[in-house]
């Protein structure tokens, strides 16, 4: 029989049960064992959903992050998080977010580092080292739910992070080289192996994704050192790579002492066939045939016309499971019953993608006559989506034929575009702005979902929504910014917003995914040609702008982002499907201007996200996406000021491209990280104004005056102070009124002081130059 199994689950239910059991702990409206009592029901659905599994993953479950879960299960938390009392949870939250439950009025600590999981929307908490860095096993989680499995009578197969892979995901906080640790880290590892092999686990799926991206020797070497070490461990090893190729690691994969090897065959299908014949005759082969990240259905004849072979060259060595973990993919399709029937029929989310695992175990142990009827029912699905009228519109491949490379320059360079826009807005030193939204308070959720509903009619939910909007402008003039925004109290995400408002996208009503922590995303599903048939936030920025005699932003969401952030068709290639975008937003930002919006944001916080993992690969993805991003920015005045932002992105190593990006203002994430992201800049001299993010808004930290004065001061060692702006990192739609208030009266104040220091230079060095005269 062909072993089927998986790499992981969605966690946070299917009706977003983990995200409402930890905000009720966080504040304060449940204990502990409330949280656990609710991760443990969840654990107990996931494992039934996958009892058709011959292994399924134990220990794929988090409360907020598997990366930081394995920093705990290795005894790798630092050590602020454990200088206050609380329990090992607390703790666990300190780190994941800078405080604990029982933190409420005290101990804030800095949360750590947040950064993009590889290539994908998920954020992991990034494993902190330095030269004196220990480790010691804290195997209580992992050990507990394999205890809990195996009472419910689950085939279970635990996953944890390989150690390279855990090295290679964290940041050494002084000089010393993490790959140093590896033998302090391995031991820890053995007995952890040991451990599971105790309570009985036979398998261990070993998860070493850093395989799938460039490495040097030592990279490389220490591979072949960690996998020797644990080959006498008494379990079987799965070593488990996804999201892309092997290419020149894939020789060195199948020499590591493994019992098997998983390899992502969605996005290394070329790979397959070197993978099989390479392969000692000893070692499992296991292929991910089904799409972790994205939720088509697969076509499963041309599958089988992969797998047949396969099959009768490796028997029993052949397992199945999906490319990845299906964190990445909504829970279940069976709950989307608004959802237009037609592209419904095209699609498979977590429970689904399941089924289509058995039907091809069925059909390579049974013959394909044996699911001869879910064969022909997933063909038509096929069929139908390809030749969809829905699906192609000439009018959108006329437009794309026009675009011309002056679609992609501004008239003037930034010098000149720097100057007419501070005479046209006579900004201070050190502006202050926001990077978009405001609280998204339960009042205007539910104002939304009325709405929705059909419950209140156009007439009031405008009313409603400018109420918002003038509090929220009102609130921003009290606190002394120098640029306001509308607040996006209509938005429901930055994406899912204007896809609701371009043809070409659909939308689910439950298809959330995990982003970090509570944090989770409805993804719009993009499944045709996209076209703007009117304007998307015009009117909404034109009333906030009547209500201020202060530059009012447009906030836009970017044609890379809107593309990395929707479940993409798989029919085109990603590059003309972003373009199409691009000729939207472009549209939408030319009409902004024409209403007398001077200042236009236009987001693309996932545009490091996309970048392949390779280096070697960078280019080509590269100069796409910054065309496309110059084709929806590029069509304005020169007195038109362009902002963009990123978010949690580490981008030093891509900063010439973002340059290439030629906005006139970027934001970027940089407080977690204390500024080190602006370590780019010593060695290159970015051309443009910049507002590194000085307000960790994914934590509930409020930032002192002297912090963000701190922050700014680093920042003006790397980059001219008056091109230097101020404001968070992020949006703020996820805080409370009573956190972003304090927040930002912090930064103002520290804007206002460092201007009062920069007057203070200027006359210094006035007195200074006519002295010496």
């Amino acid at each position: 029989m062909t072993t089927t199994h998986n790499l992981g689950y969605p966690r946070i239910g299917p009706r977003r049960e983990l995200k409402f059991a930890l905000e009720s702990l966080w504040h304060g409206k449940a204990s502990e064992q409330a949280l656990q009592k609710t991760a443990a029901g969840l654990r107990a659905q996931n494992w039934q959903e996958q009892s058709g599994l011959a292994l399924a993953p134990v220990g794929d479950f988090s409360l907020y992050d598997q990366v930081l879960d394995m920093t705990v299960t290795l005894g790798n938390l630092p050590e602020r998080a454990r200088a206050y009392d609380g329990s090992a949870l607390d703790e666990y939250f300190r780190v994941a977010r800078g405080r604990s439950p029982s933190d409420s009025t005290c101990c804030s600590v800095h949360a750590g580092e947040m950064t993009k999981w590889f290539d994908t929307n998920y954020h992991y908490i990034v494993p902190e080292f330095s030269a004196d860095t220990s480790f010691s096993l804290n195997a209580e989680r992992i050990l507990d739910q394999l205890a809990e499995a195996r009472t419910q009578g689950v085939s279970a197969k635990p996953v944890i992070i390989g150690p390279v892979t855990y090295l290679w995901l964290g940041k050494a906080k002084d000089d010393s080289d993490r790959l140093n640790l590896l033998n302090k880290l391995l031991p820890v590892y053995a007995e952890l192996l040991a451990k599971l092999a105790a309570q009985g686990a036979e398998w261990v799926q070993i998860d070493e994704p850093a395989l799938v991206t460039e490495l040097d020797a030592n990279w490389r070497h220490a591979f072949i050192l960690a996998y020797h070490e644990l080959k006498t461990a008494p379990v079987k090893l799965l070593l488990t790579t996804y999201f892309g190729e092997l290419r020149e690691n894939l020789q060195l994969a199948c020499e590591l002492p493994v019992a098997g090897i998983h390899l992502d065959a969605i996005r290394a299908r070329s790979e397959v066939s070197r993978l099989a014949d390479w392969l000692p005759v000893h070692k499992v082969l296991s292929l991910g045939v089904i799409n972790g990240r994205n939720i088509w259905k697969t076509d499963l004849n041309a599958t089988l016309d992969l797998l047949e072979p396969l099959k009768e060259k490796l028997a029993e060595r052949l397992w199945l499971a999906p490319s990845c973990s299906l964190l990445h993919v909504p829970v279940d399709l069976e709950s989307e019953t608004t959802l237009d029937p037609e592209v419904r029929n095209w699609l498979a989310f977590a429970r689904q993608k399941l089924q289509e695992l058995s039907i091809l175990a069925k059909a390579l142990d049974n013959g394909r006559e044996s699911v001869a009827k879910e064969l022909e029912t997933n063909q038509k699905a096929i069929e139908n989506r390809s030749q969809s009228p829905r699906v192609h519109n000439p009018a959108v491949t006329k437009a794309l034929s026009a675009v011309t490379p002056g679609y992609g320059q501004r008239k003037s360079p930034f010098s000149t575009r720097a100057r007419l826009q501070k005479e046209r807005f006579q900004l201070p030193a050190y502006p202050t702005t926001t990077i978009g939204s405001f609280p998204q308070t339960p009042e205007i959720r539910e104002v939304r979902k009325e709405f929705r509903l059909g419950n209140l009619g156009q007439q009031d939910y405008t009313a409603r929504i400018h109420e918002e909007i003038a509090y929220c402008v009102k609130q921003q003039e009290a606190l002394g910014l120098d640029v306001l925004v509308h607040g996006e109290a209509e938005r429901n995400d930055m994406v899912e917003y204007f896809g609701e408002q371009l043809e070409g996208y659909v939308f689910s009503r439950f298809g959330w995914v995990q982003s970090y922590g509570s944090r989770c995303v409805k993804p719009p599903i993009l499944f045709g040609d996209i076209s703007r048939p009117n304007a998307m936030t015009v009117d909404w920025i034109n009333y906030a702008q009547s209500l201020t005699d202060k530059p009012m932003k447009g906030m836009l969401t970017g044609p890379v982002t809107i593309l990395n952030w929707s479940f993409v068709r798989d029919d085109q290639p990603r590059r003309d499907t972003c373009l199409q975008l691009a000729l939207a937003v472009r549209e939408e930002v030319q009409d902004l201007e024409k209403s007398g919006v001077g200042i236009i944001q236009i987001d693309e916080a996932a545009l490091r996200e996309g970048l392949p993992l390779r280096e070697s690969d960078w280019n080509a993805y590269l100069e796409w996406a910054i065309e496309a991003f110059r084709i929806s920015a590029n069509g304005v005045r020169d007195d038109t000021q362009i902002h963009t932002h990123m978010c949690y992105s580490e981008f030093n190593d891509i900063i010439g491209a973002i340059a290439r990006m030629d906005a006139d203002v970027i934001t970027i994430e940089t407080s977690r990280s204390a500024m080190e992201l602006l370590d780019a800049f010593k060695g290159f001299e970015y051309p443009n104004d910049i507002g590194p993010g000085v307000y960790d808004i994914h934590s509930p930290n409020i930032p002192q005056t002297e912090q963000v004065t701190n922050l700014m001061e680093k920042a003006a060692e790397r980059i001219p102070a008056e091109r230097l702006w101020v404001n968070p990192d992020c949006g703020l739609k996820t805080r409370r009124w009573e956190e972003v208030i304090p927040a930002l009266k912090a930064m103002v104040a520290a804007a206002r002081g460092l201007r009062t220091q920069n007057k203070g230079k200027e006359v210094m060095a006035t007195e200074l130059a006519e002295t010496t005269q």
